[in-house]
């Protein structure tokens, strides 16, 4: 996880397979909040809304914490992931008498928001000057080749 504050959200017996939550948890991992709600939007899967639901209630979540910066853009999604919850049993009529069982299958859903760190930008003490050796310019109609020659006749003279 990333310095900074960090919130989560769950929600708790979806009616969906972890697994099948899962493909779709895998397209947010690690992208900033604006981007995972945008990729949640237009995704194909009945469980991406439930999986936007949760995403919202996390970023609420940071935003209450103490030490939360007030800038939304800086939160990414930090993990997400689905557990599986309890499955409910049913009973499915079969030919001849028989039953079939059948599973309806839950999941937990978690996802979890962090702050990413401020970029720290190095700032020399002259900013404006350029401490490195300057490279000889080639004038114009003069060969490559003299160039080389004149760097090395420089190192050879001191």
């Amino acid at each position: 996880m990333a310095t900074g504050i960090a919130a989560s959200a769950t929600a708790r017996y979806v009616r969906t397979s972890a697994q099948k939550a899962g493909l779709v948890l895998d397209l947010i991992r690690g992208k900033d909040v604006n981007r995972a709600l945008a990729t949640l939007k237009f995704t194909k899967k009945g469980i991406a809304d439930d999986i936007a639901k949760v995403l919202r209630s996390a970023i609420a979540n940071a935003q209450t914490k103490d030490g939360f910066s007030g800038d939304v853009d800086r939160l990414f999604v930090a993990a997400c992931f689905a557990n599986q919850g309890p499955s409910q049993k049913r009973v499915r009529p079969a030919p001849m008498g028989r039953a079939f069982r059948v599973l309806k299958r839950t999941a937990h859903l978690t996802v979890q928001v962090a702050e990413r760190p401020e970029k720290v930008v190095k700032v020399s003490a002259a900013a404006g000057e350029d401490n490195r050796p300057k490279r000889p310019q080639r004038q114009k109609g003069q060969p490559k080749a003299e160039i080389r020659n004149s760097k090395s006749a420089k190192k050879a003279k001191e």
